[in-house]
């Protein structure tokens, strides 16, 4: 039996975490890290800390679904004190976050993926087959998330759109437009649209558009439930927990 820390409990996938966890043939619930106080209630046999390193070493595998700032402490304190497999989903990291994370994969395997999702394993998949294989199309990337997400575009937008420049040889970082005002010319050959909506409670919804003279594609993702996220975590860390040090994505976990 794997034994689960959950960093970032009180977030909204932290109750399906462990609401999956109970219902689990192979990891159970061991650890929750808060940094104030837990606003539900949880088995006794759960230890609960606001001590990092007592909840690392409490934990087979750590499961942060938490904000960056909060990923950062997690990540200095594992690399100094306790190292431990981590499956990450945490989004808006930024460059000195992201270099942490690949720092401390050298000392432990971490698994880092904006959507735990297998649909959008297979969507972002799809999406490198169909920017290569249409060179001429205008490629446009939608998402739509719940109007509390703090982050903008989503990570998984991110990625996809990585995903559909890569497939052309294009630095994403210089063919990426996120906003469009005014009388702003006509569309760049090779530019890349990633767009956000937000309102509601909607889980998210991420499309991949390929549009041609005449005719287009769209590629579309719903999430529907954020249990699909807490079941792809769980799921991704038993995968993780047999593997060397380094640093994984979802697409190497899961054969698509």
């Amino acid at each position: 039996m794997i034994n689960v820390g959950i960093f970032g409990a009180t977030g909204r996938i932290g109750k399906f975490l462990i609401e999956s966890l109970g219902e689990d043939l192979e990891a159970n619930l061991s650890c929750i890290y808060v940094r104030n106080e837990l606003q539900y209630s949880v088995p006794e046999s759960v230890l609960v800390t606001n001590d990092i390193k007592v909840f690392l070493e409490s934990s087979d595998l750590i499961i942060d679904f938490s904000s960056p700032e909060a990923t950062q402490i997690l990540l200095d304190t594992a690399i100094d004190k306790c190292h431990r497999p981590i499956v990450i989903g945490t989004t808006g990291l930024n460059k000195m976050q992201n270099d942490l994370m690949i720092a401390a994969s050298l000392k432990m395997p971490i698994l880092y993926a904006t959507n735990m999702s297998r649909g959008i394993v297979v969507l972002n998949k799809l999406s490198q087959i169909v920017s290569n294989a249409l060179k001429e199309s205008d490629i446009e990337i939608v998402e739509i998330h719940h109007r509390n997400k703090k982050d903008s575009p989503s990570g998984t937008a991110l990625s996809l759109a990585k995903t559909c420049a890569l497939a052309r040889n294009l630095d994403i970082d210089k063919v990426r437009v996120s906003g469009r005002d005014g009388i702003i010319g006509k569309r760049s050959k090779d530019e890349i649209a990633v767009m956000s909506l937000r309102g509601g409670d909607v889980v998210g919804r991420h499309t991949v558009g390929f549009y041609l003279d005449g005719e287009y594609i769209e590629l579309t993702h719903n999430a529907t439930s954020r249990m699909t996220f807490a079941k792809g975590a769980i799921n991704v860390g038993k995968w993780l927990v047999k593997q060397e040090n380094g640093l994984y994505s979802i697409e190497d976990a899961l054969t698509i």
